[in-house]
């Protein structure tokens, strides 16, 4: 994983980092937090950096709780393998996900409003993309981006749940 423009990746990584497949899951976690958070609030700009290290990192999405009543502090605890190695992930995604916001904003599908992201786009029109795609994988990457975004909002605010990941804005 690295900083350089998408274009410049190797293949499997552009694939895989790609803009379009990023902003989807930052898509996913923006509708899941709107639809769970009280007086359904957007999500904040800053977690969308979170969604992309903790979906793609197999071991991370697969030991994800079941439940958004699961406590995010106690689940963290329980699976600290989860942590090792996550700021770095974090840190060499940045520059992905915010190339991937700028596509799904400039697409329609989410908006900045002040320092929170809104979704534009019905989920049904992700389904349609996971459907067409037809990979297991890129669905359950999916899924789990909007699990994410429900469990951060009922998990406290962004400087918490930073925290709690150990990473910084």
């Amino acid at each position: 994983m690295t900083s350089s423009p998408w274009r410049e990746q190797p293949s499997e990584q552009a694939r895989l980092f790609n803009p379009a497949f990023l902003g989807a899951l930052v898509l996913c976690a923006a509708a899941g937090y709107e639809r769970t958070s009280r007086e359904r609030q957007r999500l904040p700009y800053l977690l969308a950096f979170l969604v992309p290290p903790i979906v793609l990192h197999k071991l991370t999405r697969e030991a994800l709780p079941g439940t958004t009543r699961t406590s995010l502090p106690a689940w963290i605890s329980a699976n600290a393998h989860t942590q090792v190695g996550f700021p770095e992930r974090a840190s060499s995604l940045v520059s992905s996900t915010k190339d991937s916001i700028a596509v799904a904003c400039h697409g329609g599908l989410l908006a900045i409003e002040g320092s929170r992201l809104c979704a534009r786009t019905k989920m049904s029109t992700i389904a349609r993309f996971a459907n067409a795609v037809k990979s297991p994988e890129v669905s359950d990457c999916l899924k789990k981006a909007q699990f994410v975004g429900k469990w951060f909002a009922g998990s406290g605010d962004y400087q918490t749940i930073m925290a709690l990941w150990g990473v910084r804005p």
